[in-house]
């Protein structure tokens, strides 16, 4: 038995957490965009139904979440992608026991193709509709940072992307896979990641080319992007980073929030996502290793002498960083309790313990 087929044996832990960040989000974006007329889930590497155990793989979440709205069942069109005969057929007939999956308009679409930018010539009726792509890899084969600039390029469209750290970080020094790295990464990008990665420590080495990944993405236009680390129970060490990206703030938000939340630590109320200590070396990573005590400071030095609401401040200094709505609140009664910013209505004029949205903060000048 090869170590793809042991991976649908048992549902391991990092697999429920993966599912269950994929199923939020999903549950979070339809809800906006099932206002337009035709929207689109779309998984290339699908896998079976069920893994062995029985416990549900992320299609058939996806699909009974579905079923049961009817402003979604009606609009929602869904694509799954596999290799494997055996695990299409295995999905198929998991889905088909779906007891109310004909109250989709759009029937579940299989398609049997390796992964590669040519599969986006089956995908043409979906790429002018906003589409939720999941992209959940064995290994590397078949991704590339053009097929995710393709992912990416329609307005609404959204990505989640299992990244198989292992073996990835060991292809950058295996010359056999030289150009599926290449491909992965771009190839400016790669050999000079190939450069900085020599004579690394290990955790070092994982922030540079979760780094890299992160920076290629963002110029294929992933203005937002978010990585999710995974640990492996067994070695305690590394084993995938759940990547989203997408154009949207506002998706941004709603992922950080979910990601947050399924964290493992919780410091402070700052999520760990799952990550060692950054440097200033990865400017992408470095804002998520942040102690709560830091962001106060760093809202009194950003905004000094300016007047901005809540939301405001929220939407201008949260990108890259760890800190999520609550956080910034919670900081914002604070300095105001200490005297350090003006804020209007003052506590005694708002609901007990509480920081509205559009409640304006005045920051004291420096001069």
């Amino acid at each position: 038995m090869t170590n793809q087929e042991d991976f649908f044996n048992i549902q391991m832990e990092q697999s429920k957490v993966k599912s269950t960040i994929v199923s939020k989000y999903f549950k979070a974006w339809v809800q906006i965009m099932k206002r337009f007329n035709k929207i689109a889930y779309v998984d290339l590497f699908a896998g079976p139904g069920c893994y062995e155990d029985g416990s549900e793989s992320t299609p058939i979440i996806i699909l009974k979440e579905v079923v049961r709205d009817p402003g979604i069942n009606q609009k929602l069109v869904t694509i799954f992608n596999d290799k494997e005969n055996k695990h299409l057929n295995s999905l198929q007939e998991a889905i088909n026991t779906i007891s109310e999956i004909k109250k989709l308009s759009y029937q579940p679409r299989f398609l049997n193709h390796e992964v590669g930018e040519e599969i986006f010539n089956n995908l043409q009726d979906i790429q002018k509709i906003p589409s939720l792509f999941f992209v959940d890899p064995y290994g590397y084969k078949g991704l590339s940072i053009d097929l995710f600039g393709k992912i990416l390029s329609n307005w609404g469209c959204d990505c989640i992307f299992f990244f198989n750290y292992n073996r990835i970080n060991m292809g950058l020094g295996n010359l056999k896979v030289e150009e599926h790295m290449n491909n992965l990464f771009g190839k400016k990008q790669a050999d000079e990641l190939r450069k900085r990665i020599q004579n690394l420590s290990s955790e070092e080495r994982e922030l540079e080319i979760i780094e890299a990944i992160c920076q290629s993405l963002y110029q294929v236009g992933g203005k937002y992007v978010l990585p999710f680390r995974f640990i492996s129970a067994k070695k305690d060490t590394i084993s995938h980073h759940l990547i989203f990206c997408s154009k949207n703030e506002t998706g941004y938000k709603i992922m950080k929030e979910i990601m947050a939340k399924e964290s493992s630590i919780d410091n402070q109320g700052i999520a760990s996502f799952e990550y060692n200590p950054a440097s200033i070396q990865q400017p992408l990573l470095s804002g998520f290793y942040q102690p709560l005590e830091e962001l106060g400071n760093m809202l009194l030095n950003q905004f000094t002498g300016q007047t901005l609401t809540v939301t405001q401040i929220y939407k201008t200094h949260n990108v890259g960083k760890c800190y999520i709505d609550k956080n910034y609140k919670d900081v914002l009664k604070k300095l105001e309790s200490e005297g350090k910013i003006i804020v209007y209505p003052p506590a005694n004029q708002r609901r007990k313990n509480t920081m509205g949205n559009e409640v304006k903060i005045s920051f004291p000048s420096h001069n």
